[in-house]
């Protein structure tokens, strides 16, 4: 469709000057588009939502509404203009537009001299990675997070995961679960490891905070000349979730030694100088707001996660390869290896990880 409808519906003024397609996203279609009015130049993100794995688009944004509106109000004015996603109103004043084919749009600023990584193999980078995470937790901790929507149900129930994963199990329909054993055998092993979290927020001992669940380290915008951290950005999965949550699968992902799909699986491990700096930048936010328990269970949190994204790698094996996106017909049980081969070493240093977090608490 032509670009000009959205650019009208969210009301941009001036002559467009370039338009590119961003390729960093796996789900949703991103533009960036320049502006001139003559004088000076504006550049924006435009977004059209994928509803087929979003079905609910709107909740989104009201979701991003609220956050945003929120963070915004706290940050000093030196900050307010790049230290969070500023979205656009269309003409009938939501944050979102519906074109004439039923696409879902939505736009934000461009971030001005911005840029992302992703990895950390300079800790220092790495620890203000999680300092910025940890802001985000700080200036969403007082926000009710009953009020948002839940974009995606039972996301980290690992107890719903599991017995999902152990029908896949019996029912094994591509026939794979023979050449599994090992990989189930272990699953099954560290079950209560796995379901722990959960255990743990239905007796009510960890409160469930607003959280963003996708916390890769190319979800922060730093400054592009003085490294500084600058926004959280793609909050398609803000909803209500655990502190833990959100820094283990940022360990998962940043402190491991190899990417997520090593086929060596001698190559993976868990890294605990980044982890070290990790958690000094986001404990050192949130431990005045955080609870006892919820700082006792961070390190958890990483091998909850870890184990969480094996699971559900090995079921989607299990089950034919129909939910992820795969490079090569056996990338699922690579994955699934090198999760576990994580886990493995994150369960042996453990001990390490509480001194580690004790000692920034």
């Amino acid at each position: 469709m032509e670009l000009t409808e959205i650019y009208n519906a969210f009301m941009l003024k001036g002559e467009c000057t370039a338009c590119t397609v961003l390729k960093n996203g796996n789900i949703n279609k991103t533009f960036k588009v320049d502006f001139t009015d003559g004088e000076k130049e504006y550049s924006y993100i435009l977004q059209k939502i994928n509803t087929y794995v979003f079905k609910k688009p709107e909740h989104i944004m009201a979701n991003i509404d609220g956050v945003t509106e929120h963070i915004y109000n706290k940050l000093p004015d030196d900050k307010k203009e790049r230290g969070v996603l500023h979205y656009l109103k269309a003409t009938d004043g939501r944050n979102y537009y519906t074109d004439k084919e039923g696409g879902f749009w939505r736009g934000y600023g461009f971030v001005p001299n911005s840029v992302t990584f992703d990895s950390f193999a300079d800790p220092s980078l790495f620890e203000s990675a999680g300092a910025a995470f940890g802001e985000f937790q700080l200036l969403l901790a007082d926000y009710d997070a009953s009020t948002l929507y839940e974009i995606i149900p039972g996301f980290h129930d690992t107890k719903k995961r599991y017995k999902a994963f152990f029908e896949k199990v019996e029912e094994d329909p591509a026939g794979r679960a023979a050449e599994c054993k090992e990989e189930i055998d272990f699953l099954r092993e560290v079950r209560a490891d796995g379901e722990l979290l959960v255990d743990l927020l239905e007796q009510g001992e960890l409160p469930v905070r607003v959280t963003h669940n996708d916390t890769k380290g190319n979800n922060i915008l730093f400054d592009k000349d003085t490294k500084e951290t600058l926004a959280i950005i793609d909050l398609d999965t803000v909803m209500p979730g655990l502190v833990a949550y959100d820094f283990g699968d940022a360990i998962r992902f940043g402190a491991n030694y190899s990417d997520e799909d090593e086929p060596d699986i001698s190559k993976t491990g868990l890294d605990l100088i980044r982890f070290e700096a990790f958690t000094k930048g986001f404990v050192g936010k949130i431990k005045n707001t955080a609870t006892k328990k919820e700082l006792e269970t961070l390190s958890d949190g990483a091998i909850v996660m870890t184990v969480e994204l094996a699971v559900r790698f090995l079921h989607d094996y299990l089950d034919g390869d129909k939910y992820f996106k795969l490079n090569y017909p056996e990338h699922n049980i690579v994955r699934t290896r090198c999760q576990i081969a994580l886990a493995k070493d994150m369960m042996k240093k453990k001990k390490e990880m509480d001194a580690i977090i004790a000692k920034y608490v």
